[in-house]
């Protein structure tokens, strides 16, 4: 192991305005790893949603009416990543700034339903009356399930009051489980939350991530570190990365059914005759499942939990079975 460190390439965009991989990493056994991030993702916020937003909150779509037959248009807002966090502070922030934001607006009647420790880190910061729960679910099908049952049970008191609906703060791409979940034929009609998604960011993989990873990647090598880890969080990039390493077959779009292992491998570009082991992590079962399936190419570890916590586990127990030679 290098005196330095093992660095760990987050294959994502750093969070703001702190990063809880960087600070699980950065404090663990006097820097025995090296977190740095690689953007693979560049995320273009929707100005007219982000303007959506603003007016939801300024028209208090999410404060119940003085009139006792009144209700909120919404009763809480869904938050499955970071960007949409992000959508959201901006909006928070500019009404600051214009002196147009007050707590009525976003009371503690209106929740925020989070999917793990990062969406309710970004949210605390806003430091709002909005009870931030749901934290510990860890994925979308858990984080459904939770507000089926939280949800439910904080409008059961009075069943003669229509039921506020959810606001769900989304980008382009996304998984349908949270809506079609609360939305469920299968449920009680009084089980039932009308789930409303509003698109506030767009995606697309960066031009520069390919230029990006190999710059770095290559620098590590020579800079004398015998280990490093690649973490993807997302299956955007993952053909970029097996090009780099020169792992991809041009004739069959796969891996290259010789040799699997990038450490056993020579990279196509170029890099020192000292080759050091790469050892590669899934932040979740979907991007190891599409690694496979797509490329044949299996993947060192798979995060026990999408998690800061759950892949610097992941990572520690891997390096104590397998220790340096």
């Amino acid at each position: 192991m290098s005196a330095d460190g093992i660095p760990v390439l987050l294959l994502k965009t750093k969070s703001s305005p702190t990063d809880g991989y960087e600070e699980q990493f950065a404090a663990w056994k006097e820097r025995r790893y090296i977190p740095d991030f690689i953007p693979v993702l560049e995320h273009k916020f929707k100005d007219d949603a982000l303007e959506d937003i603003r007016e939801l909150i300024i028209h208090k779509a999410f404060a119940a009416s003085s009139d006792s037959a009144g209700s909120a248009n919404y009763g809480g807002i869904i938050f499955t990543s970071q960007r949409a966090v992000e959508a959201f502070t901006i909006v928070v922030e500019g009404l600051r700034k214009d002196s147009s934001l007050s707590n009525d607006l976003l009371p503690a009647s209106c929740f925020f339903y989070v999917v793990g420790p990062a969406t309710a880190r970004g949210l605390n910061s806003l430091q709002l009356e909005c009870p931030i729960v749901g934290e510990e679910s860890g994925n979308g099908d858990a984080l459904a399930q939770f507000i089926l049952s939280h949800y439910n049970e904080h409008h059961s008191s009075d069943p003669a009051q229509q039921k506020p609906g959810l606001l769900f703060l989304v980008g382009e791409q996304r998984r349908d489980i949270i809506p079609n979940t609360l939305q469920s034929d299968a449920l009680d009609s009084k089980q039932r939350t009308q789930v409303d998604e509003l698109v506030v960011y767009e995606t697309g993989e960066m031009e520069s991530f390919h230029s990006s990873f190999a710059e770095t990647w290559i620098q590590n090598i020579r800079s004398g570190h015998l280990e490093q880890w690649v973490v993807i969080f997302s299956p955007t990039g993952c053909q970029a990365l097996l090009e780099i390493w020169g792992l991809i077959d041009p004739a069959t779009g796969r891996v290259k059914s010789d040799n699997k292992r990038v450490q056993d491998r020579r990279s196509s570009i170029s890099a020192p005759e000292h080759q050091p082991r790469t050892y590669i992590a899934t932040i979740g079962p979907t991007t190891k499942d599409f690694l496979v399936r797509e490329f044949g190419f299996e993947p060192d570890i798979v995060s026990p939990k999408p998690s800061p916590e759950g892949l610097l586990e992941g990572i520690e127990e891997f390096m104590n079975h397998h220790p340096s030679e």
